[in-house]
Parts: structure tokens; sequence; C-alpha cells
């Protein structure tokens, strides 16, 4: 009985917020520079960058960013790939010499290849794009590091948009409104400003 209560008490805990990104490893250790951001493009065959590009040496070890199995490890158009699946997403590592074959199963921080030179996205420098994607729809993967960009949230939280502020606090001085006058009415005050030719 007891045991039967342990179990449903459990499964009402609340789990993991689905807008919550796991939490990752980096592909390049120590933490490399971002030298391209993701720049998601706007139709499925528009322009844009799918990934990031992160700084690297040539022969690297490239790392698994999340535990998964491995579902891609050779040459894709002319550039060596390794793909990891972790369930809905997988991530993409190139251009990279696989080290683990297909359907090896990897945890975060594994090593899975070497940074190659040739098909850098930054070449005469060694890259590693990394791709996070899930079905269809590329995704930051500096989120899963947590270097993705800043989601700001609103000052005021707990109330919705367009509600007054409560009493209490303090309102910005509304400034008064001055009246329509044509750009060639204004002039600047010559007080100051030296001889007038």
């Amino acid at each position: 009985m007891a045991l039967a209560t342990l179990a449903l008490l459990v499964s009402l805990l609340p789990g993991p917020h689905p807008d919550t990104d796991p939490v990752g490893e980096w592909p390049l250790q120590p933490e490399p520079a971002v030298v391209e951001h993701f720049d998601p493009p706007e139709s499925a065959y528009g322009a844009g960058h799918r990934g990031v590009d992160l700084l690297g040496s040539p022969g690297q070890p490239v790392r698994a960013a999340l535990p998964g199995r491995v579902t891609w490890a050779g040459t894709l158009a002319g550039r060596g790939v390794v793909v990891v699946s972790h369930g809905a997403t997988r991530t993409t590592y190139e251009p990279v010499t696989a080290g683990v074959p297909v359907g090896t199963v990897v945890a975060a921080g594994e090593v899975v290849g070497a940074l190659e030179l040739p098909g850098s996205h930054c070449f005469p420098r060694a890259c590693l794009h990394w791709g996070w994607i899930e079905g269809e729809t590329y995704l930051d993967p500096l989120d899963l590091v947590g270097a993705g960009p800043v989601r700001l949230l609103p000052l005021w939280r707990d109330e919705p948009v367009g509600t007054s502020p409560p009493a209490d606090r303090p309102r910005v001085a509304e400034l008064p409104a001055l009246p329509p006058q044509p750009y060639a009415a204004w002039r600047p005050p010559l007080s100051g400003l030296g001889p007038v030719a």
C-alpha cells in the first residue's frame, strides 16, 4: 500500500518544463569561440545558417553534446559527418572523421570523431559546424550549453500585458503632449552659439 501511494505521488510531481532545453556538453573542449551564430532559414530552402561554427584545430576530438545513438557516420556531400539521435532531436557534427560506427550508443561528452580541415565553413581555419534538429526544424545548438540568445522576461511577469501597475508601484511621470508643428517651424536656440553670420 505504501509503495503504491509513493508511486502515485511521484507520478503527480511536476516534470521538467516542456520549454526547457536539455543540458548538454560543448562538442569541443575547452569551450570554443563561436565564429558564426545560428541564423535559421525563413523557409525550408531559404538562406540561413542552420547551426553554429565553433573554432577548433585539425584533429581535435569532437564530442557528443547529448547522450544518444549514432545514426550516421560517414561522408555526405564531400564532408565527414556524424549524426547522433537523442529521441525527438538529433545533433550533427561536420567536417569530422568518424571515430564510432553507426549504432554506437554514446554518452554526453564522449568522443565521436576528429575535426577535419577540408570542408570547414571558415577555411583556412578549422571550424566545427554543429547542428541541432527536431524533425525538420533547425534549433540553436547553443541552447544546449546555455550560450544561446538571452531570453528576456517582462518586468511584471505576474500581470497580463496592458494592465496598470498597482497603486503602491511608482508610475513614470507623463510628459505633456506637444502640439504638432511642421519641421520648418522648429529652429534651434541661437544663444550661446557665438556670432551668427
